[in-house]
């Protein structure tokens, strides 16, 4: 396994890119491809949690795919600090796709609860000019295959976790927070999705998932959509692996085969 620390790095700031990268086998298949699964983790924009990270990273390993998690900037870099770094990885992953043995048309993003924002906004901004002109680089190279979202925060409007768009926004909050309200900006160009949440979320509601949701079906996009009916928010995997020091309610064995759902989607892609 290639294990390593890459620097993610744009004009005024800098990113870590953790890898977790599959060796092939000449006993299997010396040439195979496997899909990419680019993690970012929740935390509201001011953290990025080790709950949502490695321990995601190594189900996706023993399914079959490389993974890597994004420690994007936070507070106080503001919008579109860490979209720019998310960008700047999935065009690193493709560049060095045959030297890794990646799919290059199997590159997904995944993210928890911020973590989902941020993934679910280079979805729908990816082909957008002031991402391509930020960052100098084609529209080909930034755009992921697909988007799976873990309980994410999509909405800026009633359903919003207003903690998350504060952090994410800074001074500039009554001048983007409509433009950050994800649902809004969703069209036929935005990549396959798969959402999961819980009913019972009371920091981040079911609604963003719903929301963002009904806007992939208004513009014919492909989705697969899973609620489950009991738990808190910032469940993870659901296992006692990433039950939270603080919380034993973060232990919800109900919601463990979400993964397994998300890849078959991501072998389906």
């Amino acid at each position: 396994m290639l294990c390593e620390k890459l620097d993610i790095r744009t004009k005024n700031s800098e990113a870590k890119l953790y890898t977790y990268i599959l060796d092939n086998s000449p006993e299997i298949d010396r040439q195979r491809k496997r899909p990419m699964v680019i993690i970012c983790p929740g935390g509201g924009y001011a953290f990025t949690s080790d709950r949502e990270a490695e321990p995601v990273a190594i189900k996706m390993n023993a399914m079959g795919f490389h993974a890597c998690v994004l420690r994007y900037s936070v507070r106080p870099a503001v919008f579109p600090t860490a979209l720019a770094e998310l960008a700047l990885a999935v065009a690193l992953i493709r560049k060095n796709a045959d030297q890794w043995h990646v799919d290059r048309n199997k590159i997904i993003v995944a993210g928890f609860s911020a973590g989902g924002h941020l993934v679910a906004s280079l979805g729908v901004f990816w082909n957008k000019p002031f991402l391509q002109e930020r960052l100098d680089i084609s529209m080909e190279e930034i755009k992921p295959n697909g988007i799976l979202l873990s309980y994410p925060v999509i909405t800026s409007g009633s359903y919003a976790h207003k903690g998350s768009f504060v952090a994410l926004l800074g001074e500039n909050y009554d001048e983007l927070i409509q433009e950050v309200s994800l649902e809004k900006h969703v069209s036929a160009d935005t990549p396959p999705t798969f959402l999961w949440h819980t009913y019972s979320d009371q920091s981040v509601p079911v609604e963003n998932s719903l929301l963002f949701a009904n806007s992939l079906l208004e513009n014919k996009v492909s989705l697969e959509l899973h609620i489950y009916p009991n738990g808190i928010h910032g469940l993870s995997l659901g296992t006692e692996e990433t039950q939270s020091a603080n919380n034993e309610r973060t232990f919800q064995p109900e919601v463990a085969n979400w993964i397994e759902m998300a890849g078959r989607w991501i072998k389906g892609l």
